[in-house]
Parts: structure tokens; C-alpha cells; sequence
């Protein structure tokens, strides 16, 4: 008999998050290596009898009273996670209870914030009186920004109103975030002997190139998430010591905002230097929710901030205004013995109760 009758309150909605939370911490769910916690998510839907659909690791389900008339609203997150790195002194995939927090690999990111939507999509499966469709994603391959992730379904899905991404905010409302371009450059030289004046050194036209992208500023700066930046990350250049190189290639990490489009961006960088440049991607779009949007203007009355963030999100995949959101910290995600507090949960799927409510009611 499924529990999907049963009405109850958002603090036994959290009991059952923190529940699920402890299996998904307990099963290893790398990304590309996501089957066990699918299963597990596939395991609580059916025994709410919700029923659901399945791409890859991919699980989506929609409310009850689904109308392809009315506008939907996508709440998603991710299941996979990253390796546990070596100064983990806990056992990464033993779910412990310690002073109020959960220790375990993916608890605070992104655990907590997708159990946390997953009862909050139950919380509102039944309603027959919903003015928009809710729509639940858990998607796999977020953590390495995957082509078989959200990208994979997004096409499956019906026209997004809007949508809540989760990952670890504080429950504050993360209203625009920066997207992702890497760029491999390639500065290009001749070879020759390091003794005689011989050679063109293309280590020394890299660092020109260099030069500039560490000091050009973009004009444009974004008032929520403040200018472009751009990072030079890897350089590799030679072959031994008494050889002119003819190649040095350069890595550039562009943390993008809405002020420009990511091709904007490139000709820009292609004008301005030598070398040959080759985008790894344009998939990684910086997102955005206007203030003014019912779903941020009822987080702030709830007296939570609104704030631009500069970290990358599944939220670049997404054409239409999405927010990002969910408990837990930001700066505890891919850290040694990671957490969330069970408060954290606790507010986490009340606050996101009452904003719903107040656009979807």
C-alpha cells in the first residue's frame, strides 16, 4: 500500500529525508557510478507509489494532477559525488550521528538539499488544487558538469517555468550564478638550440598572452555577480632544457556572468592574443532569477538574503529563470569529513514548503 494518503507534517517530512539521506551516504555514488543511489530514490518513490521515469541514473516524476495546461515547476538536485579526499579521518560511507550532524560523503552536497526537495515534491504530490505541475528531478553526473545528467532528460521534460535547484545556500537565495568556459590555448613558436640565438621561445608568447588576460577587465560587471574573471590554471611548455619549445599550451578558467555570451567572451580573448584558442565547451551558461519573481520574493519575506554566487551548478543546462537553493554550507562541499546539521534539513524542507506555497497555492 503506498504512503502517499498519509499527510504529514514538515518535520516527519524531514525525519524521512534525514532516513533517505543516511542510505544515500552508505552507498557509493561517484559520478558516472550512480546506480546504487538511483536505486534508492527509485526504492522511496515506489513505496509512495509515486510513479517515475528513469534515463541512465536519471529519475523524474511529476505531481498527481499533472495539466499540460497549467506551468511547471522543476526541483532538482544531484546524486552523485565527488571521491572523498585523502584527509578523511571518518568513514566516508558510514552515515554517523554526532552533536546534531550527519557525517558522510555527499550529506551536505548535494544529500541534503535533494532528500529535502524529494519529500517536499510528496509534501505536494496529492494536492489536486495546485495552480502550476511540480516536477522532481535527481540527476546523476552533476559533479563533473556531464553530458548524461540533467542535460540527458532535459528534452523529456515539459516547457520549466521556473525551477529550484538544490545545493547547500544556507537557504538563502542564490538568484544568479556564473557559468563555466575553459579555454585551451596554444601558443605556437620554433624550435631550436638554447645555446645560439636559434628559435622562436613559445613559452615567451604565452607569457604575453598571459599578461593580458590577468589584466583585462571586461567593461560590462554584473550588478549580482560582479565582474568576469578569468584564471590561468595549467601551463605546459618543453621537452628538455637545452631546447627551445615551439608549443606551450595554457589552460584559462572564465567564470562568466549574464552580461556577455560565452562567444561574446572567446572573440573577445581571440582578439586580444596570439595564441590558438579551443573552448572545451559553451554548455555552462550563467542563470538567473529576477528578484521580483513570486519564488524569491516569498524567500525574502521568510528574511533570507538574496545573493549572487560564483560557484557552477546544473543551473547552466536550464533555459529559464532558476534559483538556487537548499541547506546546508557551500563551503563544507568536497571537504574531509563532511556534514549537515539535521536542523539544517529541518528548516530546509519547511522553508521550502512555505515558498511554494505561497506561488503554487
Amino acid at each position: 500500500m503506498s504512503e502517499t494518503n498519509t499527510i504529514l507534517s514538515p518535520s516527519a517530512l524531514a525525519q524521512e529525508a534525514i532516513q533517505l539521506l543516511k542510505q544515500l551516504i552508505a552507498t557509493q555514488s561517484f559520478s558516472r557510478e550512480e546506480e546504487g543511489t538511483a536505486a534508492l530514490i527509485e526504492a522511496f518513490l515506489n513505496r509512495k507509489g509515486i510513479p517515475f521515469q528513469r534515463k541512465k541514473n536519471n529519475i523524474w516524476a511529476f505531481n498527481r494532477h499533472f495539466d499540460p495546461q497549467k506551468p511547471t515547476v522543476l526541483l532538482n538536485s544531484h546524486h552523485d559525488t565527488v571521491k572523498p579526499n585523502p584527509s578523511w579521518t571518518l568513514d566516508p560511507y558510514e552515515p554517523l550521528l554526532q552533536d546534531g550532524k550527519l557525517f558522510g560523503l555527499g550529506s551536505n552536497d548535494a544529500g541534503g538539499p535533494l532528500t529535502s526537495l524529494i519529500v517536499t515534491f510528496c509534501h505536494f504530490y496529492d494536492n489536486p488544487n495546485l495552480t502550476h505541475n511540480v516536477l522532481l528531478a535527481a540527476t546523476a553526473e552533476e559533479e563533473i558538469s556531464g553530458r548524461e545528467g540533467l542535460e540527458m532528460i532535459v528534452d523529456d521534460l515539459p516547457p520549466i517555468e521556473f525551477a529550484i535547484v538544490g545545493e547547500p545556500t544556507e537557504m538563502h537565495l542564490a538568484v544568479a550564478e556564473k557559468g563555466l568556459l575553459v579555454l585551451d590555448c596554444i601558443a605556437h613558436g620554433k624550435s631550436g638550440h638554447a645555446a645560439r640565438e636559434e628559435g622562436d621561445n613559445a613559452i615567451y608568447k604565452a607569457i604575453q598572452d598571459i599578461q593580458w588576460i590577468t589584466g583585462y577587465k571586461f567593461p560590462k560587471v554584473s550588478p549580482t555577480l560582479g565582474p568576469i574573471k578569468m584564471s590561468v590554471t595549467i601551463i605546459n611548455a618543453g621537452s628538455q632544457h637545452n631546447v627551445v619549445p615551439d608549443t606551450c599550451k595554457f589552460t584559462v578558467d572564465v567564470r562568466v556572468t549574464e552580461q556577455y555570451t560565452l562567444e561574446e567572451i572567446i572573440e573577445t580573448i581571440r582578439q586580444n592574443i596570439q595564441s590558438e584558442i579551443h573552448p572545451r565547451s559553451i554548455r555552462l551558461r550563467p542563470s538567473s532569477i529576477p528578484v521580483e519573481h513570486p519564488i524569491v520574493q516569498a524567500g525574502l519575506k521568510l528574511g533570507r538574503t538574496a545573493y549572487g554566487s560564483p560557484t557552477t551548478s546544473d543551473q547552466a543546462l536550464l533555459d529559464c529563470p532558476s534559483l538556487k537553493m537548499g541547506p546546508g554550507h557551500s563551503e563544507r562541499s568536497h571537504t574531509a569529513n563532511e556534514f549537515i546539521y539535521l536542523h539544517e534539513i529541518e528548516a530546509g524542507v519547511a522553508q521550502y514548503i512555505k515558498m511554494l506555497e505561497e506561488v503554487i497555492l
